[in-house]
């Protein structure tokens, strides 16, 4: 078995790295998606919105595949069958959208796949969280290895993406990245598990044991506010995604490479993003004032937005080329900045026993809050009238409202432990649902 014979930390960073690489790399097919839907199907923008939104529902049973992971053993191992699953069906779904004739691709044939592809790497990125949970990473350090190797692969997939867009099929790219989950695939299943030096756990839990442990964990107020307030930060802003992009190839005339530039920019910005936060500012600033801080740089881009559709930079001489790339690709990942400094709160607060159960129910409450983020854009973008027709005129008013909808959650950040009002209450040890246990 590959790793059987390295040192558990290099073996550990190899599947991580691998994993959230590939997970990284998504954007690059992701980025074919809207392009096929829009030349290829000629879907509408507030469609187009609706079905990258639905297509994130398998994230929100995050919570069931955690519990599975962290109850559920397969010859002796609970989180590399769960990574290796999840490959598979990632590569099932874009391998069957690679092979198939475009004439014969519908919307419908769209999101079946979309669907079964997220669930893949729902299910993949929960045993892959619960791994960094385990290892108990409370300072930070594995969090930001693995978002430099997902910053990393985004980086790759945005560029590859924006060179060859104009120049292959979706379809193709739907193929490379189908043959690049059957790899992971297959280093996945070389790996065993006891190699990765997890921390040993009562492998007899069932998963009733496990939702109580779960239920126990959220009923602590601490871990309830920080993560009700994390997801309300994100389901309270209304999306413009499907809006915007055509609004910027539509009516603006952006040309798609510099659209992949922009996001190559923005995936490079949460490489930096990263090593920031890694080094001198989370030693200088509560994960509470970081968190906020983002929050109001966000609406101060979106404010930004508005005078960008009205051309006051175009009019100073700023291209619309060079904004997307700097200020639409920055704003883009701004949403996933404050998961960084968020997922150490939780690796600090998290019980020993329902890492997998815990992280995977905090990332399915933001993949809810982007659903319902996704729907509220497209009620926004009804209610101001915005269209290709009127070449977006209300899409200024609608960004106003965005920000405002990105600066109230701030009233209530307190929600959000400082990072010295609680200390990790167990230490590892094993965490038990009755009442009795004991911190040693």
């Amino acid at each position: 078995m590959v790793g059987s014979d390295s040192k558990p930390e290099v073996t550990q960073k190899r599947i991580l790295g691998i994993g959230y690489w590939v997970q990284g790399f998504r954007c690059m097919p992701w980025m074919a998606v809207i392009f096929f839907l829009k030349d290829g199907i000629g879907v509408d923008p507030s469609t187009i919105q609706l079905l990258l939104s639905s297509a994130n529902l398998p994230m929100v049973a995050k919570p069931l595949y955690g519990v599975l992971s962290d109850a559920l053993y397969f010859s002796g191992q609970h989180r590399i069958p769960y990574i290796a699953f999840g490959a598979f069906l990632q590569a099932l779904s874009w391998l069957a959208l690679a092979i198939l004739s475009p004439s014969s691709i519908t919307i419908f044939t769209m999101a079946l796949s979309l669907l079964l592809s997220n669930l893949g790497a729902s299910i993949a990125e929960v045993a892959n969280d619960a791994i960094v949970a385990e290892l108990g990473s409370s300072s930070g350090e594995l969090q930001s290895f693995v978002w430099i190797a997902s910053s990393a692969g985004g980086v790759l997939g945005n560029l590859l993406g924006g060179l060859i867009i104009n120049r292959v099929s979706p379809q193709k790219m739907f193929l490379l990245f189908g043959l690049l989950a059957s790899l992971q695939l297959f280093l996945t299943i070389m790996v065993k598990e006891s190699s990765l030096n997890l921390p040993k756990r009562v492998s007899d839990n069932g998963v009733r044991k496990q939702l109580s442990q779960l239920q126990i964990a959220l009923k602590k107020p601490a871990i309830a506010r920080s993560i009700t307030w994390f997801a309300l930060s994100y389901a309270a802003i209304p999306a413009l995604t499907g809006t915007m992009f055509f609004c910027q190839t539509e009516h603006l005339k952006v040309d798609s490479s510099v659209l992949g530039i922009s996001k190559v920019f923005g995936q490079v910005g949460m490489l930096v993003w990263s090593l920031v936060y890694n080094g001198p500012l989370k030693r200088v600033a509560s994960s509470r004032k970081i968190i906020a801080g983002l929050q109001v740089v966000m609406a101060l881009f979106m404010v930004s937005d508005v005078l960008f559709v009205k051309g006051v930079y175009r009019s100073i001489g700023v291209p619309d080329g060079v904004y997307v790339v700097i200020f639409s690709g920055l704003l883009e990942v701004l949403f996933f900045f404050k998961i960084l400094p968020f997922s150490v709160v939780i690796a600090r607060l998290c019980p020993a026993g329902c890492e997998g159960s815990l992280m995977a129910f905090v990332m399915s409450a933001i993949a809810l809050a982007m659903i319902v983020s996704g729907y509220l854009g497209v009620a926004l973008a009804a209610c101001v009238g915005m269209s290709p027709a009127n070449e977006f005129s209300g899409l200024p008013k609608a960004l106003i409202v965005q920000a405002i909808c990105t600066v109230v959650p701030l009233y209530w950040s307190s929600c959000i432990p400082n990072d010295n009002e609680h200390e990790h209450e167990h230490e590892h040890e094993e965490f038990s649902s009755s009442s009795k246990t004991k911190n040693e």
